[in-house]
Formats: structure tokens, C-alpha cells, sequence
């Protein structure tokens, strides 16, 4: 059995560009087999989700693969509050992980390349307001705190293979 195929991991806080700069490398993807990707976002149980879904993600996505078996994730319906289907992870095919809470001591060990991406507040909540209006504004904070957490906890930018600022 050959080497696992590789893992990127791209973490950030919310609004930073996480999502942009995942779609360039998956327009600019530089290996033969197309990454699979899993977005955060799709994973996160509710406004107070940021670790469980990591956990759960880590548990069931980045491990399995690394072992070269394959993994599933679970979609979180935002409209009814609860899981939906399962999506599989073929672990013989690249993989994208983007998402606040993805990049740590943990899940560092399990990735080729780790991105973290930072932003300035101001600019990272004007984008991401913008991009989510009034369905994300009463959760910001929240949600933020829970970033906040992680940074203390975690250093995801000292386990990043590469930090991209984005103004």
C-alpha cells in the first residue's frame, strides 16, 4: 500500500478568505488525482458547533484517511437544526479541509500542507457579513468567541506550513 494521499488543511477566523483562497487552489490544483473537499461549514452543529465539528471531522475524516481507509462526514441542516445525509471520503484521493477550527496540534499531524489565513477584524467581518447579512450579524460574537477559544487553545498559525494575510 502506497503513502496516504495528501491533505491540505486551510484554517481561519470567519470572513478572513478561507473559502477564496480554497476555490484558487482547487482551480489550480497541481496533481493529477482532483481533491476531494470538505468544507466546514457544512459540518458545524449549530452556532455553538466550532469543536464538535472539528472533533467529529478529525475523528472520522482525517484519521480514517490517514490510515488509509475510508472516512464519512455528516451534513448539519441549518434550516431544521439536525444532521442529514453522510458523505464518504475516499482516502486514495487528495483531500481539502476549509473551516474556522480545523488547524490543530492534532489534526496537524495528519496534514501535508497547513494554511492559516489572517485578516484584520474589521475587514474579516465586513466580508463576512456581506457574504451572510442578517442570518450571521446576532451570531458574530458567538461565534468569535469560539474562534477566540481556539487561537488560546490551539496556535493554529504556529502549526501552519504557510500563513497567507489577506488585507
Amino acid at each position: 500500500m502506497g503513502a496516504p494521499a495528501p491533505v491540505v488543511l486551510i484554517d481561519g477566523r470567519s470572513g478572513a478568505g478561507k473559502t477564496s483562497l480554497t476555490r484558487l487552489l482547487l482551480e489550480r490544483w497541481p496533481l493529477e488525482a482532483s481533491p476531494q473537499l470538505l468544507a466546514l461549514d457544512s459540518t458545524y452543529p449549530g452556532w455553538d458547533g466550532l469543536d464538535a465539528a472539528v472533533d467529529d471531522v478529525t475523528q472520522h475524516v482525517l484519521l480514517p484517511h490517514a490510515g488509509g481507509q475510508p472516512g464519512q462526514w455528516r451534513r448539519w441542516d441549518w434550516t431544521v437544526g439536525e444532521y442529514a445525509e453522510a458523505h464518504g471520503v475516499d482516502p486514495d484521493l487528495p483531500l481539502v479541509v476549509e473551516g474556522s477550527g480545523i488547524l490543530t496540534p492534532v489534526t496537524a499531524g495528519l496534514a501535508d500542507v497547513r494554511v492559516w489565513v489572517d485578516s484584520p477584524a474589521a475587514s474579516r467581518r465586513e466580508r463576512a457579513l456581506e457574504r451572510d447579512g442578517d442570518t450571521y450579524r446576532p451570531h458574530w460574537e458567538r461565534w468569535a468567541r469560539q474562534e477566540d477559544r481556539h487561537l488560546e487553545r490551539d496556535d493554529p498559525a504556529a502549526h501552519a506550513t504557510r500563513v497567507v494575510a489577506v488585507p
